[in-house]
């Protein structure tokens, strides 16, 4: 059984940054796909970064392109989202979310395709 625990959340002046830390664990060998999502308030949930490495691929959604960064650490099996420049627009819930086994190359942006999900973290972008 996968399972994902985010951290790092918290409030933050417009302007700053912030580091997500996902932790997964049960994920065996074989591809898949990693990546945070966000809902605020009255809004659907969208894809904000995620990543294939298997398949080389990543997506950022364009109103965070240039300004957050994902990685991933292999070895300790860990998912980063580097947030810089934050602004009040990116007050939402951040969600680690997993697509596996075999994860579609299609569907790296669509939440549909995400199999696993932690349990959400806070983001508060407010002077």
């Amino acid at each position: 059984q996968v399972q994902l625990v985010e951290s790092g959340g918290g409030l933050v002046q417009p302007g700053g940054s912030l580091r997500l830390s996902c932790a997964a664990s049960g994920i065996t060998s074989g591809a898949y796909a990693i990546g945070w999502f966000r809902q605020a308030p009255g809004k659907e949930r969208e894809a904000v970064a995620c990543i294939n490495e298997s398949e080389g691929a990543t997506y950022y959604v364009d109103s965070v392109k240039g300004r957050f960064i994902i990685s991933t650490d292999n070895v300790k099996n860990m998912v980063f989202l580097q947030m810089n420049s934050l602004k009040p627009e990116d007050t939402a819930v951040y969600y680690c979310a997993v697509d596996f086994p075999h994860p579609n190359p299609l569907g790296l942006h669509v939440a549909a395709e995400y199999d696993y999900w932690g349990q959400g973290t806070q983001v508060t972008v407010s002077s």
